[in-house]
Formats: structure tokens, C-alpha cells, sequence
């Protein structure tokens, strides 16, 4: 990964989404503000997925199956691991979730602290 942070960790967020869920997003747009990585998704659901959006209960099902499933994803200390040593700082929290009509899901994963980007894009150590 030679491009600059924000696009490493996106990759990353990629990655990690296609080794667990099958698939990853079609877009993904990250930003660092202070101890803050905000990941934006688009083009999350797969074809099932859309399918099951026809009635209120698939929408429901959908919804918490996603939100479910990347919280756990995220409780493990391997994924977590990745994340850290890319942005040189160890993650407090994430909250994550998805709206499933847009198809547009937002992570924010907030780490102890500031993530601060030099001049050639890589994290450095306070």
C-alpha cells in the first residue's frame, strides 16, 4: 500500500469486509478528524440482501444481521490488531451502522489518540 492513509485504511476496511462477509463495498471514502477514522460505504447489500428488502420484516432482518455482524467482526483482537498498527494508535471504540434503503453504511472508529498524518501521508507516533 504505497497511496497515502486515508486510502491505506480504506483498503483495509475492504479487506477485512470481503474476508468475513464475502463481499465488500463497492466505495469506501475514509477521513481522519483527531482520534477519529469515519469510514463512509456505499454499495454494502448483496443481491439477497436486496431481495429480502421487499417486505418490513426482510428490511428489519437485514438491518440487524448487518449491524450485528460487523460489531463482531470488530471484537476481534486480529481485525483490531491490523487497524492499530496501521494508524500506529490502539482503538477505544467503534460504532458502527447501516442505512439499508440507501445502502450506505458509516463506521467511526475512534482511537486513543490523535491520528496525525505527515507530510508524505503515513501515521507517525506522538
Amino acid at each position: 500500500m504505497t497511496k497515502n492513509l486515508e486510502h491505506e485504511f480504506s483498503v483495509l476496511v475492504r479487506e477485512i469486509r470481503k474476508e468475513y462477509v464475502g463481499n465488500g463495498p463497492k466505495e469506501i471514502i475514509t477521513r481522519f478528524t483527531g482520534s477519529w477514522a469515519i469510514s463512509e460505504m456505499k454499495g454494502n447489500l448483496t443481491n439477497i440482501e436486496k431481495f429480502m428488502l421487499g417486505s418490513p420484516e426482510g428490511n428489519r432482518m437485514v438491518h440487524e444481521a448487518r449491524t450485528k455482524f460487523v460489531k463482531k467482526i470488530y471484537q476481534n483482537p486480529k481485525v483490531l490488531d491490523r487497524f492499530e498498527q496501521l494508524v500506529k494508535a490502539k482503538i477505544v471504540r467503534i460504532f458502527t451502522d447501516i442505512n439499508i434503503e440507501e445502502d450506505v453504511a458509516m463506521t467511526v472508529y475512534v482511537f486513543d489518540k490523535t491520528i496525525e498524518v505527515k507530510a508524505n501521508n503515513h501515521a507517525r507516533e506522538q
